[in-house]
């Protein structure tokens, strides 16, 4: 990537956090949703109920973005601003940053003043659990939880496939991602077919995840929190939850928070029991608002990452490789014979 275009992507990628954080999520029309309608379709036309079915299905729908993704970079190779417009774009649409804080901050206020009904109907804007049976303590230690993961899922993720393959890497990985959410639980129908999107989902996640942990527990402070606490706590846990990701980022943010997160979580139609991460009490409405807090200060980290890796680390690396693929051109033209070898085809 040549300096105007590693310019451009960094450029891309604050101004599409910006308007993520001033606008949100569009209000109609959002491309992840028209993505998943057509994820839906083409999983109606593909499905059987074995992983070859759920690979082809999954090369198909993230392949996809991924191919507009590059042949809208290869387009404005030349064009600095109009890549940085495509990638601001791209980066509003995929990250979920401020939707995050805003339905924490909800939470919050519904527990606080002691409705916990208006609190269930709002868990589905973050999770996937039964709500019907939880109280005050289990509803905030979801959103806790969802907003730890999500940190990374939804902001740090992105801006990470952002700055290391441009906009490629943020449909990719919003596509993946997505896809994850809809087919890669552990229900009868996706038990095979959804296994290669949520194989695919961990891996693209797996630096992500444990860069969410690492910011969390250095900002702790951000939140009134420990942070040899949240280091000790994230160090000690962060493999004990079942998934590989999202125990770095739940350890992490229930050191940081002074409290336990993790037990027994009831979903529709089946139940998982989760070891218990950090110490402490369970949490409260009360922790709710640091939580986001903590999570726009990771984001806000994350970003200045991001942007700063295209024009150092990824200048540098795309310098090498040209000049190593220049290098290997040029041995292999001054070998004895290679003239007249190319000469004889």
């Amino acid at each position: 990537m040549r300096y105007s275009g590693a310019a451009a992507n960094a450029a891309g990628l604050v101004a599409g956090y910006a308007l993520d954080a001033v606008l949100g999520d569009p209000r109609r029309g959002h491309p992840v949703a028209g993505f998943g309608r057509a994820a839906a379709a083409l999983e109606h036309r593909l499905y059987r109920p074995d992983r070859l079915s759920g690979a082809a299905f999954t090369a198909l729908a993230v392949g996809g973005p991924v191919l507009v993704g590059a042949a809208a970079a290869v387009g404005t190779r030349r064009r600095p601003v109009a890549r940085a417009v495509l990638v601001a774009a791209g980066t509003w649409a995929v990250l979920g940053g401020r939707s995050l804080r805003h339905e924490a901050g909800a939470m919050g206020r519904a527990l606080r003043a002691g409705d916990v009904p208006a609190a269930r109907q709002r868990l589905g804007n973050l999770c996937g659990r039964d709500p019907s049976a939880l109280d005050e303590p289990e509803l905030a230690r979801a959103t806790v939880e969802s907003v730890a993961e999500n940190t990374s899922d939804a902001v740090v993720a992105p801006l990470f496939w952002g700055a290391v393959a441009g906009l490629p890497g943020l449909l990719g990985y919003r596509a993946a991602n997505t896809l994850d959410a809809m087919v890669g639980h552990r229900s009868a129908r996706y038990a095979r077919f959804g296994t290669p999107a949520a194989r695919l989902d961990d891996l693209l996640n797996l630096v992500p995840a444990r860069l969410t942990g690492l910011l969390t527990v250095a900002l702790a402070p951000v939140a009134h929190g420990d942070r040899e606490r949240a280091r000790r706590v994230w160090r000690r846990d962060r493999a004990d939850h079942p998934s590989p990701n999202a125990g770095q980022c739940e350890s992490a943010m229930a050191g940081a928070l002074g409290v336990r997160l993790g037990g027994r979580n009831v979903y529709f139609g089946r139940s998982e029991v989760r070891p218990f991460l950090g110490d402490g009490p369970r949490p409260e409405a009360r922790h709710l608002k640091r939580a986001a807090r903590l999570s726009g200060a990771v984001g806000l980290a994350a970003l200045g990452l991001a942007a700063t890796y295209p024009l150092t680390v990824g200048r540098l690396a795309g310098a090498l490789t040209r000049r190593a693929t220049r290098a290997g051109a040029a041995g292999a033209a001054s070998r004895p014979g290679a003239g007249a070898e190319r000469a004889g085809r």
